[in-house]
């Protein structure tokens, strides 16, 4: 089955880098899972209140307008099941290995948010297996895994 963006997706991708834009647009035709657009850029207060919530890590994401560029380099999807929002994780394996084979196609890295360490491309395998390696290194060094699997993000 191929899915396609609402406009609702479509506007959050404004101020979005293109070739992630062109990644996004490309994984949802391919994707097992159909998914939408959370958010693409954010202001600095905005990312302010998710750091403060705990639902970010850092002021430095690559949501914020980038230095080089001005645009975002980061979005978040959402998984959906019979056009209900899903929150369960093996959706966003799906939607990770759609984001791969995508990034791939487009020239790009891309490194998601459920497993920090590599980027999706530079793996051989599906993007669960990346997730699980991630979390068995973060545990072998005595770390929690931070899991934000909806985040994708170019390298």
């Amino acid at each position: 089955m191929s899915y396609t963006l609402s406009t609702r997706s479509l506007e959050r991708l404004n101020g979005v880098n293109e070739s992630l834009v062109n990644i996004v647009k490309i994984a949802i035709k391919t994707t097992k899972v159909d998914f939408g657009v959370t958010c693409g850029l954010r202001t600095k207060s905005e990312q302010a209140e998710l750091v403060k919530k705990g639902a970010s890590q850092t002021m430095n994401s690559r949501h914020l307008p980038q230095e080089a560029t001005g645009m975002s380099h980061a979005v978040d999807l959402v998984a959906y099941i019979s056009g209900r929002v899903s929150w369960e994780l093996n959706l966003y394996d799906d939607i990770a290995d759609a984001i791969k084979d995508a990034a791939i196609n487009e020239g790009a890295t891309v490194r998601w948010g459920a497993a920090w360490h590599k980027p999706l491309n530079e793996w051989d395998g599906t993007a669960e297996d990346l997730m699980n390696e991630y979390i068995d290194t973060r545990r072998s060094q005595g770390r929690r895994p931070f899991i934000d699997a909806p985040h994708f993000e170019l390298v």
